[in-house]
């Protein structure tokens, strides 16, 4: 009996393009560019963007900033804050649930 194989895509290797992360986030791309400039997204991009490509956890997190940017009429950098501060709390609130505490 031989053995089976497997085919599947793991969602962080399938690179979403600069337009394609723009799409689907329903924004111009220069508002990508904007903030993968400022290290918003994508900390250690290169320049060119070229090369840029975005992982699901990028697209996740481009989703929140525009989502907070428009409800909030927020500026980039207060949006980054509030994002960075609600992954933060997910995260912690992961380990408490790990550690058995409710």
């Amino acid at each position: 009996m031989g053995q089976a194989i497997v085919t599947a895509v793991l969602v962080d290797e399938a690179a979403l393009t600069l337009e394609e992360l723009a799409q689907a986030c329903a924004v111009e791309p220069d508002w990508v560019v904007q903030r993968v400039r400022t290290g918003i997204l994508l900390d250690s991009a290169p320049q060119d963007s070229v090369y840029w490509r975005f992982t699901s956890a990028d697209l996740v997190r481009a989703r929140r900033l525009c989502q907070v940017e428009r409800d909030f009429e927020a500026n980039d950098d207060v949006a980054a804050l509030v994002v960075d501060l609600s992954e933060e709390i997910r995260r912690l609130r992961g380990k408490l649930s790990a550690a058995g505490v409710k």
